[in-house]
This record gives C-alpha cells, structure tokens and sequence, in this order.
C-alpha cells in the first residue's frame, strides 16, 4: 500500500520513456535526417562549418554520420548557457557542410533536449539527487513485491476456486495474479537493473564489482606508454584514462598541425582495425593523450569496441575490444541498454511500455482488491500481528539474517522496512491498549 504510489510515477514516467526515443525521432526530424547526396564531404570540413556557426566552446567529441540520410553530430563543451553536464550537440549535413540545427545533448546514448526532459522525469521526477530517492526505493522494493506476488499467485490458485461473494472481486483477483505472473519477469528485471545505477544500491554494486575485478575497462590514451609499438597496444593498460566521455577539453586540430593527422586520418586509421558502424570520435585530452574512436551502438551483440590513435602519427596504439570486458560488466552494460530500451531498438521500447503499463494495471487492481476486500472478507484477509512467532526458529533466524544483509546493501529497501515494521508495531501497540483486536485467524 504505502510502496505502491512509488511504483505507479516509475510505471508511468517510465512508460512515457519508452516512447521518448521515436517522439524524439519525430521531433528532430530536421536536425537529424537529410536527403542522400552522391558523396560525403570529409568529417574535417564539416567539424569546421559547426565551428563557424557556433565559435564558442570547445570540440568534445564528434558523431560521423553512420547512414545515409544522417546529420554529423560535432559535440561542444563549456558552451556559455548550456548546462556543463551536457554538451551542445551540432547537425551538419554531411553532404554540403550545412548547419541542420543546435541542440543540448544528454549522456552517451546522445538525448536531446525531449528524451532528456523524460529521462530525468523518470530518474528524479527533476529534484536533483533528492529526487533521486523516489526511484531507488522504487527499484528496491519491485523486485520483493513481483517474487512475493508469484509466491502468493502460484501457493492461492486452488483458493481461488473457493472465493465466494462478489464475481468483481473474483474477476479482479484473476485478472491481478494473471497479469503479475506474466511480467514478473520483466518486473524483476528492471528493478536489478535499475539498481546498478542508483544512488546508494549502485555503490555496493560498484564496490562488489571493483572487490572482484569486474569493472568495465578503457582503452588507453597514454602516448608515453605506447613506444614504437605500431598499435599492438597490451590489454593490460585498459585500466587507465578513460578518456570515453565527451568532457574532455581538448578539440581537433588543437595542436600544431603538423603535429595532427586529422579526424578523417583518426577515423580511417581506426576502421582499419575494425572499429566499425556509429561511431564517436574524441580527440586528445592533452598533448600526451591519443585520439578515442569507439563504437557507440547498443544494440545486440555489443558493439563496443573502441582503439587509441596517436594524432602525430595516425597509429592505432590501443585496442579494446568488447569480447575482452569482464562477464559482469558485459552483463552491466547489456542489462543498462536493456532497461533504457537500446538494446534492441523498437521491440526493446515496445516490451518495456507493455511492462510498465502492466505494473500500473497491477497497482490499479491492487488497491480496488484492498478496496472490495473489506474487513469481514476471509479470502486475503491479511496475516494476524505476531503471526511471526509461530515460524519455526530454523526458518526465522536466517530469514532474519538474509534480510538484514540485503537492508545492508539495498539501504532504501531496508529503512523502510524498518520504518514500517516500527509504525506496524506502534498501531499493534494502540489497538491492543484500545481493547481492540488485531485481524484474526479467518472464519471456516
């Protein structure tokens, strides 16, 4: 009852989400998408026509457009009135140089200004880290709610039968345990997912994962490092600069040009060793810093490749390959794409509406339940207090002890177990001064 209206705003926010990515697609239309011309201009050229409409900040990282009726995307940081967490991202047509447009952009699945307004709806509802709180507890209590409901759907099918009275609330609980049984899974799924980035669950997920080295690696952008190696860069330097984001100072053609092969050589060098489909270029951070070019695709399987190219020499002196990441941070990145609907594209954001309204029919059917259960209803009727002291000891203790671990490391799971198990115990405590009893054992 008291969780519920936290898991009907992450249904419904969550729900508008799913469908952010084709509204976006609509939205943007012009910035996005241009007519197919016969021959690309070279990404050079196009980077300087975003820079000679909009000649303040600094080139963070550029998008090469991937098909044929794309806009390049050249990313601008410190850009004064945009939002130093975002960058302002420019459409050039990649066929005559044209300036499609400007936009804010959000993150590395690239957000523009509507993806971005929902995004943060659904993460915080736009309170800042306080907000953030909603969705953590959300997250932390969804998947103890789906299990639990299978538990009760799966152990009170045969009682179903025997439910007299009302046909509503026979209709009712059919249509509950139903739609629960059929997307628990997916409930169950979001919510493991949505704790690995979370505030305080997704700390003890990182911590565990760094304890067991199974943090997600980087390509190496060191020049120091690389030697005269001629691009076979080792593996064992993917734990360095992770130079992947798109908030680095630096800015093509930075340094003397002599000294700087250019993007279009960067790129080349780059798809020579593999590195294929969309892509983001970022150029070096500082003078001993490489060029990253990775991939930027989330769909299945992973294509996340990425390789370091030194800007005086056009050398690939780095590769990582996504086949080389740890299992858990494989199992990360796949679980993140698959809960913000990348994985796989239309079909991933369709499942996840088909999800989230499904949680809020259950939220919906879950309260009129309560509401046509009434007091003298003996089906449902909730457990007597102190039904606790009749479990056997054996169960008891490390039940007891599994859920203080959890309330450990999922802290917004466990508070506010706390919290109500103290409020159960405080009304348990005034009832029984009152005289009044306390939900008994059901009639025959």
């Amino acid at each position: 009852m008291l969780i519920a209206p936290f898991l009907l705003v992450a249904a419904v926010t969550g729900l508008l989400y799913a469908g952010s990515y084709t509204a976006e697609k609509i939205v943007y239309a012009d910035e996005l998408t241009v007519p197919v011309g016969d021959r690309k201009l070279p990404v050079a050229r196009q980077v300087a026509a975003a820079r000679e409409a909009h000649p303040r900040g600094e080139v963070s990282a550029v998008r090469p457009a991937a098909g044929g009726g794309e806009t390049t995307r050249v990313l601008l940081s410190g850009v004064p009135g945009v939002d130093p967490e975002r960058t302002l991202a420019v459409f050039v047509n990649p066929y005559t140089a044209e300036v499609r447009g400007a936009l804010e952009q959000y993150g590395s699945s690239g957000a523009l200004p509507l993806r971005t307004w929902v995004s943060e709806l659904h993460r915080d509802l736009h309170l800042g880290e306080t907000g953030r709180l909603y969705s953590e507890i959300a997250a932390s209590w969804l998947w103890v709610l789906a299990g639990g409901g299978l538990v009760l759907w799966f152990g009170r099918r045969r009682a179903l039968r025997k439910v007299r009275g009302s046909a509503g609330r026979r209709r009712t609980l059919t249509l509950h345990g139903t739609v629960g049984a059929w997307t628990a899974a997916g409930l169950i799924f979001l919510s493991a997912t949505g704790l690995t980035w979370s505030a305080y669950a997704g700390q003890s997920i990182g911590d565990l994962r760094e304890a067991v080295g199974q943090t997600t690696p980087t390509v190496s952008t060191s020049l120091a490092s690389a030697g005269d190696s001629g691009g076979e860069g080792e593996h064992a330097e993917h734990g360095g600069n992770a130079s992947g984001g798109t908030g680095g100072a630096g800015r093509p053609g930075a340094s003397d040009d002599a000294k700087d092969v250019g993007l279009d050589a960067v790129l080349a060098a780059a798809r020579d060793r593999g590195i294929s489909g969309p892509v983001e270029v970022v150029p070096p951070a500082d003078a001993s810093s490489a060029y990253v070019v990775k991939e930027i695709e989330r769909g299945f399987p992973g294509k996340q490749d990425s390789a370091a190219v030194d800007p005086a020499t056009g050398k690939v002196v780095d590769v990582l390959r996504f086949d080389d990441y740890p299992v858990l941070a494989k199992l990360t990145r796949w679980g993140i794409d698959a809960h913000s609907g990348t994985l796989f594209g239309l079909a991933n954001q369709v499942l996840l509406g088909a999800v989230a309204l499904g949680l809020v029919l259950l939220i919906v059917w879950g309260y009129r339940m309560w509401w046509q259960r009434g007091r003298g209803s003996a089906f449902g009727r909730p457990l007597p207090r102190g039904a606790w002291q009749h479990v056997p000891a054996y169960v008891l203790v490390p039940l007891m002890a599994a859920v203080a671990v959890l309330g450990y490391f999922v802290p917004l799971l466990g508070i506010p177990l706390v919290a109500f198990l103290a409020v159960d115990i405080v009304l348990g405590e005034i009832a029984y001064r009152r005289g009044k009893r306390s939900y008994g054992p059901a009639d025959a």
